[in-house]
């Protein structure tokens, strides 16, 4: 998701907000919209930092983006000393990569092919995975267990939805409804949940979300045992970069 919004307030140094990260200015969102909607391009300059950075080569994209709302300043300068560069490097490689699986899972994949695929990841990872019919599945497009013929709880009933927006607490509330003692939800998106969502989840035991970073994190880690076809669709090759703490 990429957060547009302007500074309001002046710059105070709070350590009891975050200790981490005790400069605080404060913000006014103004748009929150998915990755995808912006280019590859503009999504690499910006990677993922989480300090003040400065938009060049994109700013007008970045303005259209929010619509009606006034323009905003898009200015100052990264750090530039060593450790941070390497920083940069690993974190903009690893989120190009991301937005690249996200679009190929995205537009490279009907619906169904989609499910498929979450049922491959998941007997990549160990499950028995099946997906239901087309339709009159009742919401539910895998199940997955852990024993061969799945009589063993839990079963795990799966919810696919290819969308990069974010998806609300109804959407999730109401299919978890119907699942039965023994069984298990589990929600996959390549977008994100609300915080509604988020809460809703917590307060679930048999209830799991998976977002579409945690998609892509658990594809880093299967990938190698994929199909070729699924290997074709997202071609990905392993790179190194310095480690910092040696």
């Amino acid at each position: 998701m990429v957060n547009l919004g302007r500074f309001e307030g002046p710059y105070r140094y709070d350590p009891t907000w975050d200790a981490h990260y005790p400069n605080c200015r404060s913000v006014r969102w103004l748009r929150h919209l998915p990755r995808d909607h912006f280019t590859q391009a503009a999504l690499y300059e910006i990677g993922s930092f989480i300090t003040l950075f400065q938009i060049r080569n994109h700013q007008a994209e970045f303005r259209s983006a929010l619509g009606d709302h006034p323009p905003i300043e898009l200015l100052t300068e990264p750090d530039s000393d060593d450790e941070a560069v390497t920083q940069t490097v690993s974190v903009r490689a690893e989120e190009t990569t991301s937005d690249f699986v996200i679009r190929q899972l995205k537009s490279g994949l009907d619906p169904y092919q989609f499910e498929q695929f979450i049922a491959h990841l998941l007997r990549c990872i160990g499950y028995h995975a099946r997906v239901t019919q087309k339709s009159g599945d009742g919401g539910v497009d895998i199940i997955a267990h852990k024993d061969e013929l799945g009589f063993e709880p839990p079963i795990i009933k799966v919810h696919c939805k290819q969308v990069t927006t974010s998806i609300g607490r109804p959407e999730v509330a109401q299919p978890i409804g119907h699942t039965e003692q023994g069984e298990h939800a589990l929600f996959v998106c390549l977008g994100s949940y609300t915080r509604e969502c988020r809460e809703y989840d917590r307060a679930k035991s048999n209830l799991r979300l998976l977002d579409g970073e945690q998609l892509v994190d658990l594809i880093f880690q299967h990938y190698e045992k994929f199909d070729p076809r699924y290997q074709s669709l997202l071609p990905l090759k392993r790179i190194y970069v310095p480690a910092l703490d040696h």
